[in-house]
């Protein structure tokens, strides 16, 4: 079985708890709340939101870019997608369009005005070329926001990374196996680290914030 078919598999067996945890963990929707506003759209933008799961971000982007703008919730695993469908439908939300597809190849044909990425780098073999490729995507002037977690640089980062090291191992799709723990969380470190280290080298007016107690990294810049 491929990487990315156990991933797929993985994320969609636990799609709702997957949900639940996106929606209702204890300051989730203030981030949430902060990567849309760093987005800086305007009614009647268009904005990608690349890895959207369950569709956790999709009211926020939708309530800024208006029943005029357009949102494109991007996602490989059908199972959290058929969960974002059923909120989209629930709501009645005509503007919001999600596409079953890999974010490394973007089945989108248009230049979008912002892309948001949650918690998906980390994920990605290549992060520092995936995130060239959405940077390259965008309308002149768009905006880009990458939002994810790693271990803590604060003083008191080895009290809060290792718990943050128990839910890597649990949410990482894969084999189990001695020193998976460790490996697992220097990898996670090292893509984002590339990831928004790109954004940064690319994008002007860059903003770059700590939250979480230092566990969660945002990084938005300017096309």
């Amino acid at each position: 079985m491929s990487g990315t078919t156990a991933a797929q598999r993985f994320y969609g067996r636990w799609a709702l708890l997957y949900d639940l945890v996106a929606r209702s963990t204890p300051g989730v929707g203030g981030l949430r709340e902060r990567t849309a506003s760093l987005l800086a759209l305007e009614p009647g933008d268009t904005v990608v939101d690349f890895g959207t799961g369950t569709g956790a971000n999709l009211p926020y982007l939708r309530e800024r870019v208006g029943p005029e703008g357009v949102v494109i919730g991007v996602d490989f695993t059908r199972g959290v997608l058929n969960r974002a469908r059923e909120s989209v439908d629930r709501e009645g939300w005509e503007n919001v369009h999600l596409i079953w597809g890999d974010v490394t190849r973007p089945p989108l044909g248009i230049e979008p005005d912002a892309i948001l990425s949650s918690f998906v780098v980390g994920m990605l073999a290549e992060p520092g070329r995936e995130v060239e490729r959405w940077i390259d995507a965008l309308a002149p002037g768009g905006r880009i926001v990458l939002c994810n977690a790693a271990r803590s640089r604060r003083w008191y980062g080895p009290v809060v990374n290792a718990p943050f090291r128990g839910l890597v191992l649990v949410s990482t799709p894969g084999p189990r196996r001695r020193g998976f723990e460790r490996s697992a969380t220097e990898k996670l470190d090292e893509r984002i680290a590339e990831a928004h280290g790109t954004l940064a080298g690319r994008c002007g007016s860059v903003v770059e914030e700590d939250h979480a107690w230092g566990i969660v990294r945002i990084s938005a810049g300017t096309v």
